[in-house]
């Protein structure tokens, strides 16, 4: 589990939400055995949607980001729930580029020109999509212009995802500030100025690992908060409000799976029964693995 601190400054400008996500991502790096690239992009992406679903009214209330583009990491999806469950896959697990010039993983390469869709499923008849062209790809700037497009918000998101030598997640983390209504315009260029200088957000998360030993998962982040902001002028300092959790977890079923056999139509099951005489499913965000017997693939049948 990763635990998420929410803070909002003294003079009621802006929130801020941040998390250290490694664990997370090394449990979807593991799953879908992803490339270095590949886990970069992956991971981004699912503490991104996992930040961004804690805002939802209620804990069944759904988030899917979808970035598809026309690169070779052909499209990765996350979907999170407002109780902090998080998953998603990535097409393309084996994509690998060049490093970029700046000697970082080329994640905006890997998607390419596309769009990014998001979706709020919120118990109402229809969801709420929203849909913007990809920025750069690299994630984190594409979901702050979302949110200032598609919602009118002033966002600044940040999200990282170090890879050790031996392919494992040594850093993932995500940070989302948000400007509050009536927000003091100071906030704003102190805000600015502070993202200017503050560097890679896996390096920071790196440092505080280290130096914040023995501390629960908490208590880390909340130190990770202060090395953050510590820049602060005093009417600016942080004030925490809450912590929340993001982790992995599919709820895929058996049931799940035969309602999607039921969705391919009568005639091509009929051929799978005859031809086949059985068939195996696979979960795309956790890779797990439904085997129908012939019997119970008649059982589908006579239920469509």
């Amino acid at each position: 589990m990763s635990k998420v601190v929410t803070a909002i400054d003294k003079s009621g400008s802006f929130t801020v939400q941040l998390v250290i996500s490694t664990d997370m991502t090394e449990e979807a790096r593991r799953i879908h055995r992803t490339t270095p690239l590949a886990t970069a992009a992956l991971g981004r992406v699912l503490t991104g949607a996992g930040l961004m679903a804690l805002n939802l009214k209620n804990e069944e209330n759904k988030l899917t980001l979808q970035f598809k583009g026309d690169g070779p990491a052909k499209q990765i999806l996350a979907t999170a729930y407002g109780d902090g469950r998080v998953k998603g896959y990535i097409s393309n697990p084996d994509v690998d580029l060049p490093l970029r010039p700046d000697h970082h993983l080329d994640v905006g390469g890997a998607l390419g020109t596309g769009e990014l869709t998001v979706i709020k499923d919120l118990g109402l008849k229809e969801p709420y999509i929203g849909r913007i062209s990809l920025v750069s790809g690299e994630i984190a700037e594409d979901l702050t212009a979302y949110h200032y497009i598609s919602e009118q918000q002033n966002v600044s998101v940040a999200l990282g995802v170090k890879i050790g030598r031996d392919l494992s997640v040594l850093a993932s983390g995500g940070m989302i500030i948000r400007m509050l209504p009536g927000a003091a315009e100071e906030a704003v260029d102190v805000l600015e100025k502070l993202l200017e200088n503050m560097g890679p957000l896996t390096a920071v998360i790196e440092k505080v690992i280290l130096r914040s030993a023995g501390k629960s998962e908490e208590g880390v982040v909340c130190d990770l908060m202060d090395e953050i902001f510590e820049s602060l002028p005093s009417e600016f300092a942080l004030e925490k409000l809450e912590t929340k959790e993001i982790r992995w977890e599919c709820d895929c079923s058996r049931e799940r799976l035969s309602q999607a056999l039921m969705t391919i139509g009568k005639k091509d099951l009929r051929e799978i029964i005859e031809e086949d005489g059985q068939a195996e499913l696979v979960c795309q965000f956790c890779e797990k693995k439904y085997f129908f017997d012939k019997r119970q693939l008649e059982e589908i049948y006579e239920q469509m």
